[in-house]
């Protein structure tokens, strides 16, 4: 608002000046120069009507045949003519010398170019104190931040990442009472965990909770195109640091400027090993006495730099891992805090639904299930909003406008039918959950498994399972049409990389032993990767294809086993399926085992006893007319 203000007084005071130039300097003059005998020859031939006599100009009006014209001379010392005007009659008048006009005149031009000289200069001098901040940090302060706070109250799922960071305040609020015994307070903590487990939100929580500075920023600040800016900015951060002492330093997505040294093809990155090297020395260089904490967090801690890891720079590696069922339910509940819910709603389904979600997806489904309550217009959300707001997150919305033919709507269906028959069959499987056939995303149908525990470890047979209902789809299409479709595209994918996981990182195959052969899943710019030989050769390479295929084939047979012995079932499960488009677990238990539908059978029963009745009239109405007839002939 002041540069705004300044700005429009600036330009007030360039058109009052622009204005007054005007004025003075006059409109474009007509007045004709005449020399000084001249005037005087208008004087004595009495054609002179008025003038005006200055000290520097004498102006004024003559008769020049019918016409009147103006003129302008230059005045001589001339003594006697006032007495030539009064002779002559003329009207005319003195002024003086106006000093303010001449000084205005004289130095006005100097002064109005000095005053846009310091103008222009101040503007330069603003622009070069920007340039000189150019190496300054971007971080941003939380001190005296009057925003609405994230505490831990807001975090949930990750208890143990919690206490961790509770105990780096407390660092903070009281070193003596961890120094007393000769201990030193950690000088930086790395955060890492897959995407959307809260690292972020932890670091905001800890600025919640502490009561000491917060100064927070990205890697990718540090790195700019000119040479120098990333490793300025380090120093400035860890300065601004010392200054607030003790302080909290955040770094987000440190691998941006924290990857290994000498990574490039053909050569490092000069400019980002420089910020590199800068940070290690910062966070080397301070004393723990000051009490600056750095917290940093990242994806990707396999890229990070051997320095940077070592105790002395990151004491402490926290992991944020994946919330369990319990975690999950505790992050649903702090996500539904501001959401009207239906008191039919039960959080606990819900987190059993969502096996493998973090944090961010877990928000989202809430966020999902209020926007399509609110669609509805209803006055809370309800536990169908949830299911819904889970399958949209997982596939996708519902592409209701997408027109399918019958033939492949059968297609789906059997191929649909196939994985929920055999995660059925195959006993100790988690139970179907739900299957449709209607279109989310690119996939056509789905079957949801709902899991009745988090499992952190998995047998070779409990795989074999997995794989053997990914291919459910598969060998489904074979059994009823003789020939397969490209919808098992990603089944097919799916079974494969478990395969290969057993066999290459898990040391499930027989053939190969208790050996691994895992591939390194870094990018090409780790330079060293792609000079480094081969962990196998090529023999081993072919035995593990054979192997892979060897264990795909017998998952093949075996699933190709259970849905041959079971076709009726099958065709069941996929008929209803084509009527319904979505069934239920309980549904699809019953459809398995053969039994009805109640309410079929509640009509079923009905009808019989109808019949029955109907028959037991019909009976009676017989035997009296039997009777009747005896009667007669009697």
């Amino acid at each position: 608002m002041n540069k705004f203000l300044r700005g429009l007084s600036l330009w007030l005071v360039i058109i009052i000046i622009a204005v007054w130039l005007a004025n003075i300097i006059g409109k474009p003059g007509k007045e004709g120069k005449l020399t000084y005998s001249e005037f005087k020859n208008i004087i004595k031939t009495g054609k002179l009507i008025e003038c005006s006599i200055k000290e520097d100009s004498i102006t004024g009006v003559y008769q020049d045949g019918d016409e009147k014209q103006k003129f302008k001379t230059v005045p001589l010392v001339d003594p006697k003519l006032i007495e030539e005007l009064e002779a002559a009659g003329v009207k005319y008048e003195g002024t003086k010398r106006n000093w303010l006009g001449v000084v205005f005149f004289s130095f006005g031009p100097i002064l109005l170019f000095m005053f846009f000289w310091i103008f222009l200069m101040r503007q330069a001098q603003g622009g070069g104190k920007q340039a000189l901040t150019f190496g300054r940090s971007r971080a941003r302060s939380q001190i005296g931040n009057n925003k609405k706070k994230i505490t831990f109250k807001d975090v949930a799922g990750c208890d143990e990442v919690k206490e961790e960071l509770e105990e780096i305040i407390s660092f903070l609020k009281e070193p003596k009472k961890f120094q007393r015994l000769g201990g030193k307070i950690p000088k930086g903590v790395l955060l890492y965990g897959a995407p959307g487990t809260g690292k972020t939100l932890l670091a905001k929580a800890v600025a919640g909770e502490a009561s000491v500075p917060f100064f927070s920023c990205s890697g990718s600040e540090f790195v700019e195109m000119f040479v120098g800016v990333g490793a300025s900015r380090v120093r400035d951060l860890f300065e601004r640091g010392r200054k607030n002492a003790p302080c909290l330093l955040f770094v987000d997505e440190i691998d941006a400027v924290g990857r290994h040294r000498f990574s490039g093809i053909g050569g490092g990155h000069d400019e980002r090993e420089q910020t590199l090297n800068q940070l290690l020395v910062e966070m080397d260089g301070f004393d723990t006495k000051e009490g600056v904490i750095l917290i940093a967090a990242t994806n990707r801690p396999d890229v990070l730099d051997p320095a940077l890891l070592r105790p002395g720079r990151f004491d402490r590696q926290i992991i944020t891992p994946n919330p369990d069922l319990k975690g999950r339910e505790e992050i649903l509940k702090v996500h539904a805090r501001n959401i009207k819910m239906s008191s039919a709603v039960n959080m606990k389904v819900i987190s059993q639904r969502t096996v493998g979600f973090v944090g961010s997806d877990l928000a989202n489904v809430i966020n999902e299930a209020a926007l399509l309550a609110a669609r509805k217009d209803k006055k809370s959300v309800e536990m169908n909003d949830l299911e819904e707001a889970i399958d949209r997150v997982i596939a996708g919305p519902e592409r209701k406008s997408r027109v399918i033919s019958d033939k492949e709507k059968k297609i789906t269906a059997i191929h649909e039918a196939g994985h929920t028959l055999i995660a059925n069959l195959i006993p100790g499987e988690d139970p179907v959950h739900k299957v449709s056939i209607i279109p989310r995303g690119p996939a056509g149908g789905y079957t949801l498994q709902l899991p009745l525990e988090d499992k952190n470890y998995h047998s070779k047979t409990e795989l074999l399972n997995k794989v053997t209902i990914l291919l459910g789809g598969y060998t489904a299409e074979e059994e009823i049409f003789k020939e397969v479709t490209t919808g098992s595209q990603s089944d097919l994918s799916k079974a494969t990389g478990v395969i290969n996981g057993m066999i290459r990182e898990c040391g499930m195959s027989e053939k190969l032993g208790p050996l691994s052969f895992k591939k390194k899943d870094g990018e090409v710019f780790l330079g060293r990767d792609i000079i480094q030989q081969k962990v196998y050769s090529e023999k081993t390479a072919q035995i593990i294809d054979e192997e892979a295929k060897k264990m795909v084939m017998g998952c093949v047979q075996r699933a190709k086993k259970l849905l041959h012995e079971n076709r009726d079932k099958l065709e069941e499960l996929a008929r209803v399926l084509v009527e319904k488009e979505v069934l239920e677990g309980e549904e699809i238990k019953r459809i398995i085992k053969g039994e009805k539908e109640p309410g079929k059978v509640k009509k079923e029963k009905k009808i019989k006893a109808a019949k029955n009745n109907k028959k037991t009239k019909d009976t009676d109405k017989v035997k009296e007319e039997n009777n009747d007839l005896e009667n007669n002939l009697l």
